[in-house]
Parts: structure tokens; sequence; C-alpha cells
């Protein structure tokens, strides 16, 4: 009865690894001879804001139960973004996850939440692990700004300061 646990979560721990590639990858940086960790890189659009394209780099440990919690996001802007665009987002202060992928079989997701800044106009992408690694969280920040796109509203002047 051990075996046959042994063997089915060896199997579901091969099925989850391999299920963490990614259809979206654009880039695969070798890190030495000697390790089997890569430099993963991956590409997606935002999904409501598709005038904004994100790079994901992060690392990958090949035949490993953890991969390391770090990586890294730029986004920019790759084509038009709309006033309908911004409307339809999430404008809380958590805003909203709008890519996920799977880093570990013991529940590591890496994740990036889209916040939206309205006094500067910016749309902020943070990349962060859901697990704790030695002592701290791992996280990376981009900001894409709208001036200059047909979402950017000019600021309403403020009145002078009354003496």
């Amino acid at each position: 009865m051990t075996k046959r646990l042994l063997a089915s979560l060896a199997l579901a721990s091969t099925i989850a690894l391999t299920g963490c590639s990614d259809g979206d990858e654009v880039g695969d940086v070798s890190l030495g001879i000697f390790t089997l960790k890569d430099i993963k890189i991956n590409t997606f659009p935002d999904p409501k804001v598709p005038g904004v394209t994100c790079h994901v780099a992060s690392i990958e440990a090949n035949l490993s139960f953890a991969d390391p919690s770090d990586s890294s996001v730029s986004c920019r802007q790759t084509g038009e973004i709309t006033p309908e665009m911004i409307a339809g987002i999430d404008r809380s202060k958590a805003g909203e996850v709008v890519f996920t992928k799977s880093k570990s079989v013991f529940f590591k997701t890496m994740k990036i939440r889209r916040i939206y800044d309205p006094e500067t106009q910016t749309l902020l992408y943070v990349s962060y692990s859901t697990k704790e690694t030695t002592g701290s969280f791992k996280h990376s920040l981009s900001t894409v700004p709208l001036w200059g796109t047909a979402a950017w509203v000019k600021p309403m002047p403020t009145p002078p300061k009354s003496m």
C-alpha cells in the first residue's frame, strides 16, 4: 500500500510540474551546465487592458518540487488604451490578479496584480510570491502611465489658496 501511495504522489507531482509550463514562453536562459535552473520569460497581455503587455522573468527549477520565489515583471504600453478599458478594471486599492503561475506542488504561486493609481493616472503591476522565502515575500513592480493615451484625463486645475 505504501508503494502505491508513493507512486501516486510521484505521478501527481510529475503531472503538476509539467502543467506549470506556459505556452506564452518567449525566452529560456540557462543558468549554467551544472544546474537544473533556468530563467523563463513569459509574455501576456493584460486581459482587460490589452494595450498593455507584460513580460515576466522567473527562475524555474526543473525536476524540483519547489521553484524559487524570485520574479521580475516589466509592463509597457503596446497598443491603444481607451477610457472604456480603464472604466472596466477593479479600482480598489487591492486591484485584481491578471496573471497566475504555479511555482510549486506545495501551493506556492506567483501572481501579478494590477492596481490603478487615480491621482497619477498610472497602472501598477506588482509581481509577488504567495509563500514567504527566507524571511521575505519576493516582489517586483512595473508601472504604465496613461499619459499620452486616449484614457488620460486632463486634471482639473486646483484653485489658488486664499489667505
